[in-house]
Parts: structure tokens; C-alpha cells; sequence
């Protein structure tokens, strides 16, 4: 059988063989020159091959680098991919028409090239309690970590001490240990019910505009049944009055902005609801209170910085709401239209948490959206609201984009919405970190024109309305999305910084375009202040709920290590840090005790940069003092009332939001990338050895 098995006719034949048209076997010697003892001998200078018009350019390039005498430019990541292809060639290998991937394919084998927000093996840090966490790749509370690392073992020579951070559910004391055998049978005293409707309405206004966290109709009701009778309601209805302890718990945090014993305000309901939780089996029973339940119990643990319990809880929401098919396109006619339309603002609530939880944690998504039904609820009389939650999915799903490992295509029912993975699971820096860093780019500047005519927050003063609560959120989430696309090429130039200070001005001026990617990952964080800045002036700024302080930290991050980096991509630093710091204390003032280690950590980052670069003062705690420019120090109408720094209540106004890239701008970095960038970056990392 093995005789009569077809050969595939050897693509390298000898000189005879070739002459006389016939079979040959292609070893050295062939088996015919063998049989009859002639002399075997291989010409490939005749053989045909298959290459890339890329290929030959680099060849050509490389003949003329060295006709000119530059050897020391002739050695590049992709010199050195050339010579391998060159070996290939040689060696008699056929280069298939798939070659232009070489390329990519040579990057992704180089194991020192690396995101080192994503770079295996996985990082973990040891609290003083002995307890180990995991840092996720795009988490901000790990990016921070990571630099603060970073900047410790680049003075230090030994890890980072762990003693002074915050580690996961350590800010607050709840005053309950979780155990079942602590529960306390007393039932918390419920509030006059003008007290209970004045703190339904602070949820309402804090948090019921960006997620469905009960039914009005409902709730209502049910709010006056248990006035008229509270114990036969309790007996009655046990997931009502959970919920209702959950929702008292919001509106008290909102309303009663100060500490007792490191305890906020409505804790004691809090605390009280998640004793009274029946086990998922009963909640299985009533998915549509149970999902809005979860959800509650994921936020207000969200709050506190209970980071993993939140994920817990907000999955479970996530698994009851599939069960009961609310990702599905529901039938109306059969479960009515009331039930649906509460069952789609359940769903993406759940969704929008899940996703957004799970990229603060750095973990893999738990859902595709291919597997969604995306219709969206009415809202009836408020289109803003559909809007809204519309754009939220969107950022959403960038935002898992981001930080997954693979190509995944998304339909939503505003298009087709293709995003790529800039943080992957083995962290390397291959030709797809700049390219999918720029397709998702693109995709996020996408929304900015819907974003700008649907919710225009006019920060410039020409309104006199005031700043939406809602629209803020969104610009604030739409920049978090530039942030989280771009900040692992901020931190490769972190690296560079600390092991070639002398060179890295130099390296990063050399590509405009890479250069204009990291101005766009400082603008947002600029954009970002700016925006809470805004919020702080109108008593807006949200001390309770995690999404500001999130922003306020990260984009201070973000400015310290890009004014440390090169101190000409950020104007004025101290201007920022101020704004910074006064955020941080009206957090810290108003309760928030995340905010007072948020800053303790950002202090240890600045002073520790100042420490590497004592020509450049960067510590928040003690910013240096500023002197007023050259022009009109009376309070403007609006701090961001021109381009100009002014002075207010002495401190150095920010320049408006228009200030910066503008999307344009931002468009035209993202598609100027192209193979030079990559072949720069991978040329920068291997030069300075800092993998």
C-alpha cells in the first residue's frame, strides 16, 4: 500500500533530474544519481519562490543602510525577521502566499516583548493580613499598584511594602463578620415615611438615572402596605422589605455624608438586609426582585470597595436574570408588556455592572455578546434615558474589548461594532497591541459626536442650566475608555524612563505618531479632571458611589507618570495636582475613606518620582506654590471660561474641556498607526532592554 501511495513531486530537484525530466527524490545524494553512482548536484539560484512585496522593500532597504554605511541601523527587530526569512529561503522552504504575516507572527514569538499590565506570569500582591490578591490586567486599582511596584523597586531594590495600602473590603468596618451565627434579631427602626420618600428620591436622583435598581410602581406600593402594617408586611412580603433596607441603606449613604466608627451612614440597614438574604434557592423563586436585589447588594459593596464580594453578588444577578431568559428577546404577549419592559431594564443593568466590575477586577468577561438580544427598554417620556443607557452598553462593550484576548465582532442596534484586544492573557507587545490599541480608538471616538449632541455638558459656561449629573458619567466612562486603550504604551515609556532616563525624551520624540497616542491617553485624563472639577463646583461631585473617585485616581496617575515621563506632555502638572488634591479632600471631608488611602497612594507615587527626578517636584501632599500668569486674577464666570489658566479662590484654573486633541485629532492619531509605529516600538523595548 505504502508503494502505491501517491508522492508529492519534490519542489527542489537536482541538476541531472531536472535535465532529463525526470522524478527526483530531492535528498543530497538523490536516489537516481545514486542507483547510477553519478554526481548529484543542487542548483537553487533556478528555483522559484513565493515573497512579499514587504519583504523585498526590506531587503532593499537594508542593501541601501548599508551602502551608506549605517550598520549599526541595519539591526532592527525587523532586520533581524528579514535574516530569519533570508535562513528560511536558503534552507529551500516555499513561503506561502500568508508570508505578509511573518511579521506579526516573529513579534508574537519574541516572549521580551511585553504589555507589562498583562505580562506573565500573572502578578499578585500579599497583604499585611496575609491575604493574597490578584492584580488583574486592566484593573485601576492593580495599575496603580503596578506603578507604585515599579517605582519602589526602581529606587529600592525590594518589593513595594504593603502595610499602608488598601486592600480589598479593609476601608470600612460593617460591624458584622458575615458568619450566620452573629446575626442580631433586632429589626432596624424604618424612617418616618416622608423621611423614606426624601431618601427613595436621593436613589432616584444618585443612582436611578444610570441603572434600575427597583420598580417605582411597585416599590411604591408596597412602601405604603408596610406603613399601614410593617410587621404583617415583613411576614408577607421578606423580599420587599430586604429590598426596601437596601434602598434605605443608598439614600442614607447620599444624604448623610459623614462617618460613625468607620461605618457610613445606613449601614446598620445594609448590614441588616444581607442577614435577612434567603439562600439562592428561594431567590430562584422571584428572579425579577432577586436580580434587583443583587444589584443593589453589587453597587453599595462596589461602594465600599468590596471589590470581590461585588463581583459575586453581581454574577449571581447575572445568572438568575439568564435562567429566566431576560437576555432574550421576551415574548410581550405572553409575560405582558410591563414585565418585559422591567425585565430589559434589569438585564442591562446587570450587564453594565457585570461588565464594568469585571473590568475593574481585570477578569475574563462572563458573557458574548453575540449571544445577546439587544433590545433596549422604552423608558416611556424619557428618550435621554434610552440614550443613555444605549451609550453605556456601548462603552461597555469597548471596554471588554479591551481588555480580552481575541478578535470578537459585536452587533448592536446602531451597527456593527468590531473591537480588538490591547490587554491579552500572556502579555505580549506584538504587532496587534498598537493596531488593536488604534481599532479601539477609533471605535470609542465613534461615540464622541453622539456623546457631544446627546449629552453636551457646555463646561465653557455659554449655559446656564448647570452640568448634567448624567451626562458627566458618560464623558467621564467615554474617557476611561482612551485611558484603558492607551495607558500600557504610557507605562512601556515608564519603564524605558527608569531604565534609560537619558534616552527616553529622545525615543519618544522619534515617533510622531506614538508620541500623539500618549497625548491622547494624557488629554483624557486631563478631560477627566476637568469634568469632576466642574462637578465639585456645582455640588455635584459623588462622594458615595465609586465611579468618580475611579476617575479623579486614575487620571492622577495617569498626569504624574506622563509629567515624570516627559514633562512636556502635561502643562502646568501642579495646576492638575491641586485640582487633584481638592477633589480628594471634599471626598475625605464629605466621608469617603477610599479617597483618603487613594490619596496616601497617590502621595507615596509622587514623592517617590521626585525621588527619581529631584529637579521635578511632584509631590501631591505638598505642591509647590504657584504664581498667578499674566492675567485677569478675578474669578471668571466659569473656571473654564477660556484656554487661559486663571486664578480661582486661589488656584490655578484648568483650561476648558475643548482644550487638547480634539476628535479629529484623536481619529487622526488612531489611524496614522501603521507598520513603522510597531516596528519603532518593538525597536525602543529591545533597545533599552527593559524585558
Amino acid at each position: 500500500m505504502e508503494s502505491a501511495r501517491v508522492k508529492k513531486r519534490s519542489s527542489n530537484a537536482c541538476q541531472r533530474c531536472r535535465r532529463q525530466k525526470i522524478k527526483c527524490s530531492g535528498t543530497q545524494p538523490c536516489d537516481t544519481c545514486s542507483k547510477r553512482k553519478q554526481s548529484c548536484t543542487f542548483d537553487n539560484r533556478e528555483q522559484k519562490i513565493l515573497v512579499t512585496r514587504g519583504f523585498l522593500e526590506d531587503l532593499q532597504r537594508k542593501v541601501a543602510l548599508l551602502e551608506r554605511g549605517d550598520e549599526e541601523e541595519v539591526f532592527t527587530p525587523r532586520s533581524h525577521s528579514i535574516e530569519h526569512d533570508v535562513a528560511r529561503l536558503d534552507g529551500g522552504e516555499h513561503i506561502p502566499p500568508q508570508a505578509d504575516n511573518q511579521w506579526d507572527q516573529n513579534l508574537e514569538n519574541r516572549e521580551d516583548l511585553t504589555n507589562p499590565l498583562s505580562a506573565s506570569p500573572s502578578t499578585f500582591m500579599t497583604a499585611s493580613t496575609g491575604r493574597t490578591f490578584y492584580l488583574g490586567t486592566s484593573s485601576t486599582w492593580s495599575f496603580s499598584r503596578k506603578v507604585l511596584s515599579m517605582a519602589h523597586e526602581h529606587l529600592y531594590h525590594s518589593p513595594l511594602p504593603t502595610a499602608s495600602l488598601l486592600f480589598d473590603g479593609c476601608a470600612y468596618d460593617l460591624g458584622w463578620d458575615g458568619a450566620r451565627t452573629t446575626v442580631y434579631p433586632e429589626i432596624p427602626v424604618a424612617p418616618t415615611p416622608d423621611y423614606s420618600i426624601y431618601l427613595i428620591n436621593a436613589v432616584k436622583f444618585h443612582a436611578g438615572q444610570l441603572f434600575h435598581l427597583f420598580d417605582e410602581a411597585e416599590f411604591m406600593e408596597n412602601l405604603h402596605i408596610f406603613y399601614d402594617n410593617p410587621e404583617q408586611h415583613i411576614a408577607a412580603n421578606p423580599l420587599w422589605y430586604i429590598h426596601y433596607l437596601l434602598i434605605l441603606a443608598f439614600g442614607k449613604a447620599f444624604v448623610v455624608q459623614k462617618n460613625y466608627q468607620h461605618r457610613p451612614p445606613g449601614s446598620g440597614f445594609f448590614i441588616k438586609a444581607l442577614q435577612l438574604l434567603p439562600d439562592s434557592t428561594c431567590l430562584s423563586r422571584h428572579p425579577i426582585n432577586a436580580a434587583e436585589i443583587l444589584c443593589c447588594i453589587a453597587l453599595y459593596l462596589q461602594s465600599l470597595d468590596n471589590r470581590n464580594s461585588a463581583h459575586n453578588f453581581i454574577g449571581q444577578a447575572m445568572r438568575i436574570a439568564l435562567a429566566q431568559g431576560m437576555h432574550t428577546d421576551m415574548p410581550a404577549a405572553q409575560l405582558g408588556e410591563d414585565v418585559v419592559e422591567r425585565c430589559r431594564r434589569i438585564w442591562w443593568t446587570i450587564y453594565i455592572l457585570d461588565r464594568q466590575m469585571t473590568s475593574l477586577m481585570g477578569l475574563p468577561q462572563s458573557i458574548q455578546d453575540d449571544q445577546l438580544y439587544h433590545g433596549l427598554p422604552s423608558f416611556s417620556g424619557s428618550p435621554q434615558k434610552v440614550i443613555a443607557v444605549a451609550m453605556q452598553i456601548k462603552m461597555c462593550q469597548i471596554i471588554a474589548e479591551i481588555n480580552s484576548s481575541e478578535w470578537s465582532t459585536h452587533l448592536f442596534s446602531s451597527g456593527l461594532l468590531i473591537v480588538l484586544a490591547v490587554y491579552g492573557p500572556d502579555g505580549r507587545l506584538n504587532r496587534k497591541f498598537l493596531l488593536r490599541t488604534k481599532t479601539a480608538l477609533s471605535s470609542t471616538t465613534n461615540l464622541a459626536h453622539e456623546l457631544q449632541n446627546s449629552f453636551d455638558l457646555q463646561l465653557d459656561g455659554s449655559s446656564v442650566s448647570g452640568v448634567s449629573r448624567l451626562g458627566a458619567h458618560l464623558h467621564l466612562l467615554y474617557h476611561q475608555c482612551m485611558v484603558l486603550a492607551t495607558r500600557p504604551l504610557l507605562i512601556c515609556f515608564l519603564q524605558i524612563r527608569f531604565h534609560s532616563p537619558e534616552s527616553c525624551v529622545e525615543s519618544l520624540n522619534s515617533s510622531a505618531n506614538v508620541r500623539k497616542l500618549l497625548q491622547v491617553c494624557v488629554d483624557s485624563a486631563q478631560h477627566m479632571l476637568n469634568i469632576l472639577t466642574c462637578l465639585h463646583e456645582q455640588s455635584l461631585l459623588d462622594t458615595f458611589l465609586p465611579f468618580d473617585l475611579d476617575s479623579t485616581f486614575v487620571s492622577a496617575v495617569i498626569l504624574s507618570i506622563a509629567s515624570f515621563t516627559d514633562p512636556s506632555l502635561v502643562d502646568d502638572r501642579t495646576a492638575w495636582l491641586q485640582k487633584t488634591n481638592i477633589i480628594l479632600d471634599e471626598m475625605i471631608s464629605r466621608g469617603n475613606l477610599i479617597a483618603d488611602f487613594r490619596k496616601s497612594e497617590l502621595g507615596q507615587l509622587t514623592r517617590m518620582l521626585s525621588q527619581v527626578s529631584p529637579d521635578r517636584h511632584f509631590d501631591i501632599d505638598n505642591p509647590p506654590k504657584l504664581k498667578p500668569p499674566g492675567v485677569n486674577p478675578t474669578r471668571p464666570s466659569s473656571p473654564f471660561a477660556s484656554n487661559n489658566y486663571g486664578v480661582v479662590d486661589g488656584v490655578t484654573a484648568l483650561p476648558m474641556l475643548d482644550y487638547g486633541l480634539t476628535t479629529a485629532e484623536i481619529m487622526a492619531a488612531a489611524e496614522s498607526i501603521d507598520t513603522g509605529d510597531v516596528d519603532w516600538i518593538a525597536h525602543a523595548v529591545t533597545e533599552n532592554q527593559i524585558w
